[in-house]
Order: structure tokens, then C-alpha cells, then sequence
């Protein structure tokens, strides 16, 4: 186990990715702390035994994040990986989007990484094993680099994680913390299953620019942090991984086996 007597924090763990994220955090050995402003986590850490918690926190909020930090300290004594994974979208057109809409994505999916990132850092540099204080992983987006009309604040609050990816690598890597993202294409988390792929043509169009010719699984994408947060990767920070089936890498469309 690549992870064992390590801690992990992972945010908007719940369900979808970052339930598959902590999930196989725990099965490499780590004890997790899941957190999400969804109540139903409590019953998601369960599931996965004894080396899981829950907390209940808005990452958004420095309050929450101080207290979400004080409950994993509380029953794990430390942290050594820290997993932003929280987000939210919302869909509007370029001149109907609203100032609170386009604030509240921002306020989840960008600061929320930098309140959770500052305050595990905080507590990460007071370790006197200095070649392995610990590693935050983000979770970015195809869309950090290719954009979506009518998901503004989301496209752009994703280009802003790959840039607080970059300098807190940099700001961090004296202390020996290391700072990674992973940038998922079209995954089949419920939403996806329900929303992006919930018709012929929307599942035309996502599989048509997919080399690949299929979605990714959040298990895939829990692998990618499982990696970034063990020894396997321990030259690596300020990098984003798209995991994507090829779809950054294409620039026309490909036949769709119906």
C-alpha cells in the first residue's frame, strides 16, 4: 500500500470523483478525512470503514476550512495530502450571467482550493521530516484550457486553478510541499450520466471529440491522485495531468460508433 500512515483531506467528497478519490486513498492505505457541505458524506465515510471520517464544512468559508483542518488534527494527529476536489457550474449565457452566480463558483471552485491549501500548508511546514511534509492535489478541468460558452464562471474559475497549481508549487517547494492538479475530460459522474451525456446528441457531441471513443470513470481519476500523492511521484510538482481520452490533443472531430 502506497499510502500507508498517511492522512488525507479530500473536499466535495461525497459523491462522484472525489468519493472515488477517497476511496482509493483509503484502499492505499491512507486514513481520510471526507469533507462536503452535503450531510449524506457521514454515510459515504462509513461505507468505507474505519479509516474514514466525515465533516460537514463549506470550503468556501475560512471558518469551515479552520474547522474541517481541527477535526482531521482531532482524530488523525496530522495530514500529509491534501485533495481539493470541491466544485460547482452554473449555465448561463455571456450577457445573462449574474454578478452573484459568477461570485459563488468563483468562491467554491477557485478560493476554496487557496483557504484549504493555505491552512493544511500552515500546518504541513511545522513537520520536522522536511523531505516529506506532504502534497495538495487539485482538481482542475479540460476546461482550464478550452472553454464552454455558457459556463463562464466555471471555464475561468478552472484557468485560475491551474494558476494557483503553478505558484503555490513554487511558493511551497522550499518547505518540501508539492502542488499538483489533475484536469479531467468528461467523467461519468451522475451529473455527467444524467446531464452531459443524458441524450443521443449530447453523447454524440462528447464522444465525438474523444479519441479515446468512450468517458472516463472517477476511478481513473482517483488513480491519477493516488499517484500524485505517493513516493511515485515525489520529483513532480506544478504540473497538471489531463486525463481526458485524448481530447486536448485533437483538433477535429472523430466517427462515433453508435
Amino acid at each position: 500500500m502506497k499510502l500507508a500512515q498517511k492522512v488525507a483531506i479530500v473536499t466535495g467528497a461525497s459523491r462522484g470523483i472525489g468519493y472515488a478519490c477517497a476511496e482509493r486513498l483509503v484502499r492505499e492505505g491512507a486514513r481520510v478525512m471526507l469533507v462536503d457541505v452535503r450531510p449524506e458524506g457521514a454515510a459515504a465515510a462509513e461505507a468505507l470503514g474505519d479509516n474514514a471520517r466525515f465533516v460537514v464544512a463549506d470550503v468556501s468559508q475560512k471558518s469551515d476550512v479552520d474547522a474541517m483542518l481541527a477535526a482531521t488534527l482531532a482524530a488523525f494527529g496530522q495530514v500529509d495530502i491534501l485533495v481539493n476536489n470541491a466544485g460547482v457550474t452554473h449555465a448561463a449565457g455571456f450577457l445573462e450571467l449574474a454578478e452573484e452566480d459568477f461570485d459563488r463558483v468563483l468562491r467554491v471552485n477557485l478560493k476554496s482550493m487557496f483557504l484549504c491549501s493555505q491552512a493544511v500548508a500552515r500546518e504541513m511546514v511545522k513537520r520536522t521530516d522536511t523531505d516529506k511534509r506532504g502534497c495538495i492535489i487539485n482538481m482542475s478541468s479540460v476546461n482550464a484550457e478550452l472553454a464552454i460558452p455558457n459556463q463562464i464562471p466555471y471555464v475561468v474559475s478552472k484557468g485560475g486553478v491551474n494558476q494557483l497549481t503553478r505558484v503555490a508549487a513554487i511558493a511551497l517547494a522550499e518547505h518540501g510541499i508539492r502542488v499538483n492538479a489533475i484536469g479531467p475530460g468528461t467523467i461519468l459522474t451522475e451529473l455527467a450520466k444524467n446531464a452531459v451525456m443524458g441524450s443521443p446528441e449530447a453523447r454524440h457531441t462528447i464522444l465525438s471529440r474523444t479519441p479515446l471513443g468512450r468517458c472516463g470513470e472517477p476511478e481513473e481519476i482517483a488513480g491519477i491522485a493516488a499517484f500524485l500523492a505517493s513516493d511515485d511521484a515525489s520529483y513532480m510538482t506544478g504540473q497538471t495531468l489531463y486525463a481526458d481520452g485524448g481530447r486536448m490533443a485533437l483538433n477535429y472531430t472523430v466517427p462515433v460508433k453508435e
